[in-house]
């Protein structure tokens, strides 16, 4: 947000006509959207920051808001006007909301809000997704407390979801007392927990995921087992083949006649067959 000395700026409603943008943003859709949605819902919350040079009001700050009012067919904008440019101070250090600031942030909302309000302010149909309803309701209080104090991961909490509230209790005096708040310590014990403490309510568990990832390796060994006897079976044969070849060779090559013939008008082909002789026999070919 700009920063300017509050002697120096004045706030005044500007027709947008007289607006001017210094410079242009781009942003993302899905983001414009949402910023559309948000004005639609709420109003401007925040006014743009402009600098008056004569009858003309220019953009220090707030295009992508000017450029939604523009589609919004809004005629005047609140602005806060500095009396220079050199006043204005842009910050470049913009601390975006985590996941978990945002979502403190719509539960208190909701105290004052309905959710349908809140949720046409963010563009979106509902907010379950962004709240995670779902896992908040599969979890034991405690577990959302540590959740909440930022002490326990969204990830680790997911896991735990796996298993009952009784047992969720369990492994959260486990991670408090070995001070081991990690996603493998978590999963380490929500594989461990004996049936009767696993949640039913939720799909795809750890040990459904053990048993899906042992039947692929048994798959996986099959399939192995079939390659091996495919490539055993063509070995052998062409094992079998070679001292065939071999019986052959050595019967054109010791009969005189044939060794002769050879000779004379096919001598390289008699000089292969030699080679392929020795090897079979395991002698140095010269």
């Amino acid at each position: 947000m700009p920063k300017p000395e509050p002697a120096n700026v004045k706030g005044t409603d500007v027709p947008i006509v007289k607006l001017t943008p210094l410079r242009k943003r781009t942003i993302s859709k899905k983001n414009y959207a949402k910023l559309l949605a948000n004005i639609k819902a709420v109003g401007l919350i925040e006014p743009l920051c402009v600098c008056q040079e004569d009858d003309q009001y220019f953009i220090l700050d707030g295009y992508l808001r000017y450029t939604a009012l523009l589609e919004l067919g809004i005629e005047t904008v609140p602005c806060l006007v500095l009396a220079s440019r050199d006043l204005y101070t842009p910050n470049r250090q913009v601390n975006h909301l985590s996941s978990k600031e945002e979502v403190r942030m719509l539960r208190k909302a909701l105290e004052k809000l309905d959710e349908s309000t809140i949720a046409q302010a963010f563009g979106v149909e509902s907010l379950k997704t962004r709240l995670n309803t779902t896992l908040y309701r599969d979890l034991h209080p405690l577990v959302v407390a540590e959740l909440e104090k930022g002490t326990l991961l969204q990830s680790v909490a997911k896991e735990i979801a796996y298993v009952v509230p009784k047992r969720q209790v369990e492994i959260l005096k486990l991670m408090q007392e070995g001070g081991d708040w990690s996603l493998a310590f978590a999963k380490a014990q929500v594989l461990a927990t004996q049936p009767n403490l696993r949640s039913k309510k939720r799909r795809n568990t750890p040990w459904q995921r053990g048993q899906n990832t042992k039947r692929d390796l048994v798959k996986k060994l099959a399939e192995v087992e079939k390659h091996y006897d495919f490539y055993s079976a063509l070995y052998r044969q062409y094992v079998g083949d070679l001292l065939k070849l071999a019986i052959y060779v050595r019967q054109i090559v010791s009969r005189p006649e044939l060794r002769d013939y050879m000779a004379e008008h096919h001598a390289d082909d008699l000089k292969f067959f030699e080679s392929v002789l020795a090897e079979s026999e395991g002698k140095a070919v010269g």
